[in-house]
């Protein structure tokens, strides 16, 4: 079965784990092709798990999830990897290669295509220089704060141009100065097409870009324009006239 309005699409989604109290239930949401959304929650609210369920790396208990209009349930395990390809994810786990150089790291991804290292040498030193590791591009991951290990895996998140761009707490490490130069990418990305879903807890951030939120509180998740979230932000209930599924991307 194919749904092909939305690039994500969550239908009743559940995800519990044996004795212990579901991360979230009944989770129905849809990002728009070209969307730009923010999710938001407490530590433990279930962000990760939720774009580890986007990325395929996590089961949903019940419901069904569709990406790129693909019922993910009725495919195989051998089908993953080509919606795979058209993710880019965020980690706050890095998933760094240890024996790999910065430039191998980012350049993972293009290698595993095939791709010639001719072909995209300038597009990875022109991405590293923008993201303020230039200077590292031969270290490796071991001598890297932190905070480098989060840029270089967004730049390896993004040199494919991915269609939808998942990250997590991408600027949970660095400076303002730095996190607003990653959105700004994340922006620029989004202006070429990529949907993209920012999981955050800062509030200023959120306010500072005015996108559409999805909110995870409570076992529950809801979707809702700037507008509403400004309105709410200290409102552990949804707002009933804005509850989700919400279709991000065509508020306003």
């Amino acid at each position: 079965m194919r749904e092909s309005r939305s690039v994500v699409k969550f239908e009743n989604v559940c995800l519990s784990y044996p004795g212990a109290p579901a991360i979230f239930s009944e989770a129905s949401f849809r990002l728009a092709p070209g969307s730009f959304t923010f999710l938001t929650g407490a530590s433990g609210s279930g962000k990760t798990s939720l774009m580890r369920m986007m990325y395929l790396a996590l089961q949903p208990t019940n419901g069904h999830i569709y990406l790129f209009g693909h019922d993910c349930a009725a495919l195989s395990q051998n089908d993953f990897p080509m919606l795979r390809r058209r993710t880019g994810i965020v980690l706050q786990d890095f998933g760094l290669i240890d024996h790999l150089s910065v430039f191998e790291n980012v350049a993972l991804p293009l290698k595993i295509r095939g791709l010639d290292v001719r072909d995209y040498t300038r597009d990875i030193i022109e991405l590293l220089d923008w993201v303020g590791l230039g200077f590292r591009i031969d270290a490796e991951p071991a001598v890297l704060s932190g905070g480098e290990k989060q840029r270089v895996c967004i730049a390896r998140a993004v040199i494919t141009r991915p269609d939808l761009i998942l990250a997590d707490e991408p600027t949970g490490n660095v400076d303002p100065d730095m996190a607003d130069r990653l959105l700004r990418l994340f922006l620029e990305l989004n202006k070429l097409g990529a949907t993209v879903l920012i999981a955050t807890h800062d509030h200023a951030l959120i306010n500072r870009y005015r996108s559409d939120v999805l909110k995870l509180a409570n076992g529950r998740l809801w979707g809702m324009p700037y507008r509403t979230y400004q309105e709410n932000t200290n409102d552990a209930t949804a707002p009933p006239e804005e509850t989700a599924p919400l279709q991000t991307g065509t508020s306003g």
